[in-house]
């Protein structure tokens, strides 16, 4: 009697954590992409890098142009009894004329600047990725979590109903009852902790979405992989079109224009300049003068300091250039480990899958050899075991190699703008 009162306990139970949930919002993978590149905040903000490398290049450019003003002035002064007015306004400019090419070294090096801060958006936008799609994935399996927990659990409530029968008639001893009991309270405790698992990746979810706010939210989707990359790439095309490859050339130019730049310091520099002017000592004045003229400056002595700016120069391209050469030889090895993983995830998959199938098979058969018995519980109790890890460990195969055909995907660069 106390094992029937157990049992519709644990019905109940069941019954509760395997009820309908309210309708809630469904995305598909294209869903999370298109919001992910439109809300997600460190996006916008390596976006407002690149906004600033451009201005900064502007402002480089802007040294080329004439750079003009105008001004205005009226006074009035008193000495002794005798009160005197003065006006006067007019326009000055000036023309960079020659500097050694300083301008237009830095000019270039603002280009790369630019370029370099594109790549580090493409970065950004390729870790996003990573981090959305495993968001994604872990949401994914969360979802078929629920539903292999709830198999998992009719499996555990049709033994424990079969072995109570068995030993309300005396075919089975107590601890085999015992042990039914326990496996149907682990299952019903899994799943409850499966569905409450649900939750916490959704917000994980709305976080990688750029979402300010936490909806409950699914997905629609499968664990098929379509990045399966069967023959071995060739690494060096796919490290050429890497962002953070990219980004390190473009930093390497940017100090060698540096060098250029500092190289310039030691040529004199030479504008042009022109005035004009109208003063008197009423409104309007009517008293007009102009100017026109060239300078050239040539600092001769400063401590060293050009020398010392040309050697920082040359020592930030050699640092340059060594972590270029540094960040390609890892993302060489990058790709290299992450093919490798995903290769061994999608044959895990594969054996995974044909367990499983053999293990259903062996527990379609156990199920009747034990009714008829034919063989003891402990073995079947043993191939009902391996079944439930069987389901459990086919799915975390299937998940993790959506894993590894993300990391996969952003080994080899892809952004946002990328489908799969």
């Amino acid at each position: 009697m106390p094992h029937r009162v157990f049992l519709l306990i644990l019905l109940l139970f069941d019954f509760v954590f395997t009820a309908p949930v309210s309708a809630q919002e469904v995305l598909t993978w294209a869903d999370c992409l298109a919001e992910a590149k439109k809300n997600h905040p460190d996006l916008i903000s390596t976006a407002e890098s690149v906004n600033q490398e451009k201005a900064a290049k502007e402002v480089s450019v802007s040294t080329l142009f004439p750079q003009t003003g105008a001004d205005l002035d009226i006074s009035r002064a008193k000495t002794g009894s005798t009160t005197a007015n003065s006006y006067s306004y007019g326009v000055s400019g000036t023309q960079l004329i020659f500097d050694g090419m300083k301008t237009s070294s830095e000019i270039r090096a603002a280009s790369e600047n630019v370029a370099a801060a594109e790549q580090n958006y493409r970065f950004a936008s390729t870790e996003i990725r990573l981090n959305l799609r495993g968001a994604f994935i872990n949401l994914l399996k969360a979802q078929k979590l629920v539903k292999v927990s709830e198999e998992i659990v009719k499996i555990r409530r049709d033994n424990f109903a079969l072995i109570r029968l068995r030993y309300e008639s005396g075919l089975e001893h107590r601890g085999a009852l015992l042990t039914a009991e326990a496996n149907f309270a682990s299952a019903s405790f899994e799943l409850a902790q499966a569905k409450r698992n649900v939750e916490f990746v959704q917000r994980q979810l709305t976080k990688e979405l750029g979402r300010e706010e936490f909806t409950p939210l699914t997905v629609a989707g499968d664990f098929t992989v379509r990045e399966t990359a069967v023959e071995k790439p060739d690494f060096g095309a796919l490290v050429k079109n890497n962002p953070s490859v990219l980004n390190a050339l473009a930093q390497k130019n940017a100090a060698s224009f540096g060098i250029q730049s500092a190289r310039a310091n030691f040529f004199p520099t030479v504008s042009g300049s022109a005035a004009a002017e109208k003063s008197g000592a009423t409104w309007p004045p009517d008293n007009a003068r102009w100017n026109t003229g060239v300078s050239v400056s040539l600092p001769l002595f400063e401590g060293g300091l050009k020398t010392a700016q040309l050697a920082q120069a040359r020592s930030a391209y050699k640092q340059a250039e060594a972590d270029e050469r540094s960040t390609r030889d890892t993302i060489v090895v990058s790709l290299e480990r992450t093919w490798a993983a995903l290769r061994d995830t999608l044959e895990t998959v594969d054996v995974r899958r044909k367990s499983l199938e053999a293990s259903e098979e062996r527990s379609r058969i156990a199920q009747a050899q034990y009714s008829t018995g034919f063989i003891a519980f402990d073995d079947w109790i043993i191939i009902e075991n391996t079944l439930v890890e069987a389901k459990k460990s086919y799915l975390e195969g299937q998940a993790a190699a959506l894993l590894a055909e993300a990391a996969w995907i952003q080994a080899k660069g892809e952004t946002l703008e990328y489908a799969l």
